[in-house]
């Protein structure tokens, strides 16, 4: 969920045409240095003033990165705290928050990738972080069920003694099950926050993960309401 600002459409619109201008050719450039008219001094005054705002620039981004990762760990808590206490009905909005603050860094994407590409730093900057994990109902430990044990029985009285037994491990294969979910969750939006949802393709994948791993934990909190009440 993005957010949105009453300059939001303008900056978009001033980072496009910065990043058209990366594609100036040697030449075009030589030609716009030339206006200096061979003032050497004016030249390298104008470069620094330029470096000078570029870092500027960066600075800021860099800041509004620190503080998506600030956030991100906050939110990461939160969920954890939901999470353990079962509280379902509040966990989308820390996820709406989640896509919220990536959102916000995917704002800067632009204007880091030009200002990066015009002081040389791609090579520095253009490594992805580990792969996003993903969590499946595959992934999750089974669960006991006297209908599907090896033993035989010829009654429903032998199924349902059956069950009783089982109980003990049916509790303890639910509760596994929602804690391996839950510690996948805040896992996938710490990785994220660590790196401060710098890298694009990373922070939405992760985002998207939280989101999957949020369902399968609602899945999982049914089956258990299913079948131990």
């Amino acid at each position: 969920m993005g957010i949105g600002t009453p300059n939001g459409t303008a900056n978009r619109q001033r980072r496009t045409d910065e990043l058209a201008a990366v594609s100036m050719t040697a030449s075009q450039l030589a030609q716009a240095v030339g206006r200096f008219d061979g003032d050497k001094a004016a030249m390298v005054r104008a470069a620094v003033r330029t470096a000078e705002r570029a870092f500027s620039e960066l600075d800021a981004c860099d800041n509004v990165i620190d503080e998506a990762s600030e956030t991100g760990r906050k939110i990461a808590d939160r969920l954890a705290e939901l999470l353990a206490a079962e509280t379902a009905a509040d966990i989308p909005v820390q996820l709406d928050a989640l896509e919220a603050t990536s959102a916000r860094v995917r704002d800067t994407d632009a204007t880091r990738t030009l200002l990066n590409h015009l002081l040389g730093r791609q090579e520095e900057v253009a490594q992805r972080p580990q792969a996003v994990l993903h969590l499946s109902s595959a992934d999750l430990p089974g669960l006991p069920s006297a209908y599907t044990d090896e033993t035989g029985f010829e009654d429903l009285m032998a199924v349902a003694a059956r069950g009783e037994e089982l109980a003990p491990r049916l509790r303890d294969a639910h509760a596994e099950r929602l804690d391996k979910v839950a510690d996948h969750l805040v896992r996938v939006v710490r990785e994220a926050a660590a790196v401060g949802f710098a890298e694009r393709g990373f922070a939405i994948e992760s985002v998207h993960e939280a989101r999957q791993a949020y369902e399968l934990w609602l899945q999982c909190l049914a089956e258990r309401r299913r079948d131990l009440g």
